[in-house]
């Protein structure tokens, strides 16, 4: 049964879109005057923002309870999972279906940039020593030798740094709203993730400003991927396809490797599902809105 909080939340998710709508002509004038690295830093900027944004709340509580951090993290990644569909995976396909001319090479390269993406995290999550508030150390990562805070900044810079950079690629098409709406759902799902993470430095004795401090710079790391992504595709429009699926990959690597896991590992799964599910329809409505 739904509770007031989470009716709050879903008014509030409701607004959010039909302010979007309202806004995007608007926005839309104005953006159009910016380039392709100007759209993709700005854009991935503003999306690892909304993962202070997310943190805010601990000035004014200590704790969330597990049910409603895995809800959370459940419709983060269902907000993903619609975004490295929509912006990315439909994207790349069509534009190198238009290049190749052939259905099937286009089927090859897109699935190709998909694995080499994929591929790409699974190296970093192997290479860097990095730890998750719920699996532990990872990678040989050893707490005595690292200070353990640098640790669980690893492990979401290795989160954030494909999130921006699939936003910086979205810019790369022709159609500004592709990229528009990827940035939004990055930056919706970066505030649940925000909160997530800042409450659990602070269950490890942080304080609440070192704890949204550490939150911020966790954020900073998107812009960093943004540029990459944007840069790629400004220098060589021909990696556009490859960029996309890339992005897409790496997006899918994060949301099956480390979201989803780390929300139902504490019997909360249905919970978990269903943000999954308003994630999905919630990042859907706003693509179809800006369209």
């Amino acid at each position: 049964m739904l509770n007031a909080g989470m009716l709050l939340a879903l008014l509030a998710l409701a607004v959010f879109v039909a302010a979007t709508g309202a806004i995007w002509p608007a926005l839309q004038v104005w953006l159009a005057d910016l380039s392709t690295l100007q759209l993709g830093v700005l854009a991935s900027f503003v999306a690892g923002m909304f993962t202070a944004v997310g943190a805010i709340p601990i000035f004014f509580l200590r704790r969330i309870s597990r049910e409603v951090e895995d809800t959370l993290m459940g419709f983060g990644a269902g907000v993903m999972l619609a975004a490295t569909a929509f912006e990315l995976v439909l994207p790349a396909a069509a534009i190198a279906e238009a290049d190749l001319g052939n259905s099937w090479l286009a089927a090859l390269l897109v699935g190709t940039g998909i694995a080499l993406g994929g591929g790409f995290l699974l190296a970093l999550h192997r290479l860097v020593p990095h730890e998750h508030f719920v699996t532990g150390p990872q990678s040989g990562a050893d707490p005595k030798k690292i200070r353990r805070v640098w640790l669980f900044v690893f492990a979401i810079a290795l989160h954030n740094l494909p999130e921006g950079l699939a936003v910086g690629v979205g810019f790369g098409g022709e159609d500004l709203s592709d990229g528009v709406a990827l940035a939004i759902g990055i930056g919706l799902q970066n505030i649940p993730e925000g909160l997530v993470v800042a409450v659990a430095l602070m269950t490890l004795g942080y304080s609440r400003l070192a704890a949204f401090g550490v939150t911020l710079l966790t954020g900073l790391v998107q812009p960093v991927g943004g540029l990459i992504g944007a840069g790629a595709v400004t220098l060589m429009e021909m990696l556009l396809p490859w960029g996309l699926a890339f992005a897409a990959g790496a997006m899918l690597f994060v949301i099956s490797h480390e979201i989803i896991p780390e929300s139902h590992r504490k019997g909360h799964e249905g919970k978990a599902t269903f943000g999954v599910l308003l994630g999905f329809i919630v990042m859907l409505t706003i693509d179809m809105v800006l369209d």
